[in-house]
């Protein structure tokens, strides 16, 4: 089957041919991150655009038209998930810097045996989540794997990834209470409550 032709492709990304989401792949993943590299000069976080846009525009594909270039669809793609990432990595970042400052003050006024002890309870009610969802907040916070890294790992959906750490911040947040919310700072860079509610992390 000729792939190279543009309406021939998108009308089996429709109807949902794995080889022609193969063909999408081999023929543009090293183009969009060519592209993606321009914008955000990080090699990760170009990696982890480009991820995404293959992954929303399989999820996405009975949108598909036949009448439109996917080679220019999914350059506005990678723009369009750049413009998403850096909204919310600078909304996070205005967010994150409030409570550093507070974080700073915090750590001052505390006694250093106080912290530990704090930091202590925090790990231990990890290890007391249900263990699917411990298992993914691990992957997350402690080892640094990305949404889509763990999905792939676990054989999990994103959404199931994304589900499990929102829960995990949840247990925790209702657990530990309002006063461990700067310690989750300290351990992992993020703030709980916010987080949980958005179903995002930074």
């Amino acid at each position: 089957m000729n792939f190279d032709d543009n309406a021939i492709l998108i009308q089996n990304l429709v109807n949902g041919n794995e080889k022609a989401y193969m063909f999408l792949l081999d023929t543009y993943h090293r183009r969009l991150n060519a592209y993606a590299l321009t914008l955000v000069s990080d090699q990760d976080q170009a990696k982890d655009i480009v991820q995404n846009v293959f992954l929303k525009t399989w999820k996405s594909r009975k949108k598909l038209k036949t009448q439109f270039s996917i080679q220019s669809f999914l350059y506005k793609a990678v723009y369009n998930e750049f413009i998403n990432s850096y909204q919310k990595n600078k909304a996070m970042m205005l967010l994150q810097k409030k409570y550093l400052e507070s974080l700073g003050e915090v750590v001052e006024e505390t006694d250093t045996n106080l912290l530990e002890q704090m930091i202590t309870v925090v790990n231990n009610e990890i290890q007391n989540l249900p263990p699917k969802c411990q298992k993914v907040f691990i992957l997350s916070k402690k080892e640094g794997l990305t949404n889509i890294e763990i999905s792939e790992y676990l054989n999990v959906s994103i959404k199931t990834v994304e589900a499990q750490i929102t829960k995990a911040f949840s247990i925790l947040r209702e657990r530990l209470g309002k006063k461990y919310e700067m310690i989750f700072i300290l351990v992992f860079g993020t703030r709980p409550l916010k987080l949980a509610e958005q179903g995002q992390i930074l």
